[in-house]
């Protein structure tokens, strides 16, 4: 999945875990030509996650220490030196990678720095799924008066921002964390509509239950905290 000019710039991440029977057809569905590279993180898997992956084309990396924030790390490391772009999918099918091109679209025009993919749910989704994200990003568009209506993953940044962040999270709260310091930074943040469905295989390892969704909206809320503090 290679290309020239600004496409040869950008990566996409993808942390997976157990997603074997849905990998392999994420990957065939990003849009050829879009970035230069796929990297998928085998977080700690059970199945054939990675051997799937591989198959379908991307480059794996394991990353046996278990969490969301861990295994996008590891894929950020896993960088090549001259990639200024990344973006971040998931493995289990929620997310649409046809609409990569439009999350990467304000970055390469040099519109932002960071792109945040607002959830359009089709299908059946439970209230408490998203409740807790919402709130946490009505926290920190009021906090640093930024337009902000979602914190979902699907989502791209200028690589030389991230490295600046100082990430810290390794679990949940990594998406905020990335928000709250691009925020603090001044970075320019655009939202573009994505599609958002339920996973197609497995079960979900944040917002499958309501204990589940609450601990990552508890997550999602305590890093904000700790981020604006930090950054403030």
């Amino acid at each position: 999945m290679t290309s020239s000019g600004s496409a040869a710039r950008s990566c996409l991440v993808i942390p997976a875990l157990n997603e074997a029977a849905v990998i392999g057809d994420v990957i065939r569905r990003v849009p050829a030509g879009v970035v230069a590279d796929v990297v998928v993180v085998d977080n700690g898997s059970t199945d054939d996650t990675g051997a799937v992956a591989s198959r379908a084309g991307a480059r794996v990396v394991v990353e046996p220490r278990r969490g969301y924030g861990a295994a996008c790390w590891a894929g950020v490391e896993a960088l090549t030196p001259d990639t200024t772009i990344v973006a971040f999918l998931d493995g289990d099918g929620s997310q649409r990678p046809e609409e990569l091109p439009r999350v990467l679209a304000p970055i390469l025009t040099s519109e932002a720095d960071l792109v945040l993919g607002v959830r359009r749910m089709t299908g059946t989704h439970p209230l408490h799924a998203s409740l807790g994200t919402r709130l946490v990003a009505a926290l920190v568009a009021w906090r640093f008066g930024v337009r902000l209506r979602d914190l979902g993953p699907f989502r791209a940044i200028r690589v030389d921002l991230l490295r600046r962040l100082g990430m810290h999270d390794r679990a949940f709260g990594w998406p905020v964390e990335m928000v709250v310091k691009a925020a603090a930074r001044g970075a320019r943040i655009v939202e573009v509509d994505v599609t958002h469905a339920a996973r197609q295989a497995g079960r979900s390892k944040v917002s499958g239950t309501f204990r589940g969704s609450v601990r990552a909206g508890y997550a999602f809320l305590t890093t904000a905290v700790r981020a604006v503090r930090d950054v403030t």
